[in-house]
């Protein structure tokens, strides 16, 4: 398979500075040379960039870095659709705002295509606000709002080619839900599986029937995976550490399935901050989990001295 590695250098949307290094310490935990010891052509692209960015003021006066936010997820719309085209691009961020320009540029391209987009979120928020809704005035808590083609957005983020359907997407290891949000799942089709409905049911069994649903519908699958839906004991790397999250074996097992099925056209790995990190174990993390959704298999798994 060729993958594309793709760096997006963005911390525009979370409050607190990092995410920006996260391309670069994948890039230092080898993920290009894992992915190569696989079989697979690896790609390197580069990082993207956007350059002075207008500023747009919002009646929410919570809001923070409108203009770039904006600006980024234009960029990355154009940038996925494009990459998608051949081979599975892999952006590596940077914060989850970014997954507002790749979801809607790989939708994008499914709508050509005529297939259904359908996206894995993993991730322990559900990034459903609305410009009106935020009270922090991070960004990276409204991609799922509107690559969804929920209102509000018109005016600031470039107009949606093709808004994902919100019965096409999967949440698996939510555990910090505002009440905005709450309310506008509601109003949605979303499929949303938190850390009760994991330890109930077993994640397993739910991944497998949403997998069964892309498989009959013959779409594409999009998978986000934030650094915050694992264990913060495990992945400490990141700003939004929420308690409770995938344990290590139940991370590897989503994306050994993932990779079994046979399914996963694009991925995005957001949020990982490496000023937060403990010598580099949640960027190597990364790219094992990585290397199980591209064909690594347990009893291949090196071991390794922190």
């Amino acid at each position: 398979m060729i993958c594309k590695l793709i760096g997006v250098p963005l911390q525009d949307g979370a409050s607190q500075l990092g995410c920006e290094m996260g391309p670069s310490a994948l890039r230092v935990a080898g993920l290009a040379g894992t992915l190569e010891s696989l079989g697979h052509d690896v790609r390197d692209l580069g990082n993207v960039s956007v350059g002075a960015a207008m500023v747009m003021p919002h009646a929410n006066q919570a809001i923070r870095n409108l203009g770039p936010v904006a600006a980024w997820t234009e960029l990355l719309a154009e940038v996925a659709y494009r990459e998608s085209d051949e081979g599975m691009p892999i952006f590596m961020g940077g914060d989850h705002a970014l997954s507002a320009g790749t979801v809607a540029g790989v939708s994008r391209r499914a709508a050509e295509e005529g297939k259904p987009l359908f996206v894995l979120w993993l991730d322990a928020h559900t990034d459903l606000h609305s410009l009106q809704s935020t009270q922090s005035g991070n960004l990276h808590g409204v991609p799922v709002a509107y690559f969804t083609g929920r209102p509000g957005f018109e005016g600031y983020f470039p107009p949606l080619a093709a808004p994902v359907d919100g019965a096409n997407v999967c949440m698996i290891g939510i555990r910090s839900v505002d009440p905005a949000e709450r309310a506008a799942l509601e109003e949605t089709q979303i499929t949303v599986h938190d850390m009760r409905t994991i330890d109930e049911h077993g994640v397993a069994a739910l991944l497998r029937n949403f997998l069964e649903r892309v498989s009959a519908a013959g779409g594409r699958l999009h998978v986000s995976l934030d650094v915050d839906f694992l264990e913060p004991s495990v992945a400490p790397a990141v700003g939004t550490t929420v308690p409770g999250g995938a344990t290590f074996r139940e991370a590897h097992l989503v994306m050994e399935m993932l990779h079994d099925s046979g399914l996963v056209t694009s991925l995005d790995l957001v949020e990982l901050n490496p000023f937060l990190d403990e010598r580099g174990r949640t960027a190597l993390l990364l790219v094992d989990l990585t290397a199980s959704l591209l064909g690594r298999k347990v009893l291949d798994r090196p071991t390794r001295s922190y």
